[in-house]
């Protein structure tokens, strides 16, 4: 009876802990592509290399970066002339090209390659006299420079509750274009109000979001139906960081955070948790989530289960201007610049 008893009101074993890693995650082809561009060019050029804007938003990356010698600056005009200014990975208008060449710069275009397709179909779109509905957050970087490209023919769609307020000349000629970072369901729940307003809105030839940005989702939605508590590692002026946060909680997680660093966890929110979700934006080192692992580790959640949605192989190649000799490009424009001024004086 007393063995009986004593096997009745053992305690019931603590649910184990366990963390479901997100599989794609971190680095897409196009933030790898211009984090190494702004490294090359301080190799090959040496410090200082000036960047226009972040050239990633990761707060770590361009802490990184500044320490080996590159400067960030908001405009193009804070570039000294003869020196060297690299374009961020989320794009520029037109009109950023042409201050740089009249401030006397060599450029680096670190644009994402399919930020640039987005840019060319907005090109040839108003070519043909469309109207186009970019749908995109105001404000963003990325978004100024799509609608640089023809600001006459572009007018933004900041999600399905601004469709309302979209005005167009022919109802029977306009496309929508996309910022290649949002959420793939609320832009399509936009392109449907599009619709029904406009039957004969064209779609762009390719899809817009980009294929890292969808991945990166997916793996998010598989993993957070199972997840207490979402971690996403990424700054807060990340658009496709916040959107991964934003999928998460849709997809049936209890609660979801962005985080920079693993110091940034509250350990509150693992009260009540045994399924800790990790994933991260495309802008973000691995070395980032794995201090997050590392953090949970040391409070019980050491097992860990990857959760894989896609294989990624896509790579792009470095900026053509990376093989040219910029520092004496740059100091002949800024020579040239000083001898007009000198006849004209």
């Amino acid at each position: 009876m007393d063995r009986m008893t004593a096997a009745t009101s053992s305690p019931t074993p603590a649910p184990a802990k366990r963390v479901l890693l997100a599989a794609p995650r971190g680095y897409c082809a196009g933030v790898d592509r211009a984090v190494i561009a702004v490294e090359k060019a301080l190799e090959q050029y040496g410090a200082p290399v000036y960047v226009r804007h972040e050239i990633v938003h990761n707060k770590y990356v361009v802490k990184t970066l500044e320490k080996k010698g590159a400067i960030f600056v908001d405009e193009t005009v804070e570039v000294p002339e003869g020196n060297i200014v690299i374009f961020s990975a989320h794009g520029v208008a037109p009109t950023v090209h042409e201050e740089a060449r009249r401030g006397k710069l060599a450029t680096i275009d670190a644009t994402c390659p399919l930020v640039t397709k987005v840019h060319k179909e907005a090109v040839r779109f108003a070519k043909e006299d469309y109207d186009i509905l970019l749908i995109g957050h105001e404000g963003h970087e990325e978004v100024i420079g799509t609608s640089g490209e023809a600001p006459d023919h572009i007018q933004l769609v900041d999600g399905p509750d601004d469709v309302e307020n979209v005005e167009v000349r022919d109802p029977d000629k306009v496309v929508w274009l996309s910022q290649t970072t949002l959420s793939v369901d609320e832009t399509m729940e936009t392109v449907g109000a599009l619709k029904e307003r406009f039957p004969n809105l064209l779609s762009p030839p390719s899809d817009d979001i980009c294929y890292a940005t969808q991945n990166r989702q997916t793996a998010v939605k598989q993993m957070g139906a199972e997840a207490d508590l979402v971690i996403v590692v990424g700054s807060k002026n990340s658009s496709n960081s916040v959107r991964l946060v934003e999928v998460a909680l849709g997809a049936g997680a209890r609660d979801a955070h962005l985080v920079d660093y693993a110091e940034e966890i509250d350990e509150a929110w693992l009260e009540g948790v045994t399924t800790v979700g990790v994933t991260s934006g495309a802008s973000v080192p691995e070395i980032l989530v794995e201090g997050v692992l590392e953090w949970l580790a040391a409070r019980g959640f050491g097992d860990v289960e990857v959760i894989r949605a896609a294989e990624e192989s896509i790579t792009f190649s470095l900026p053509k201007e990376l093989r040219r000799d910029l520092r004496t490009e740059a100091a002949e424009l800024a020579s040239e610049g000083t001898s007009q001024d000198a006849s004209q004086g």
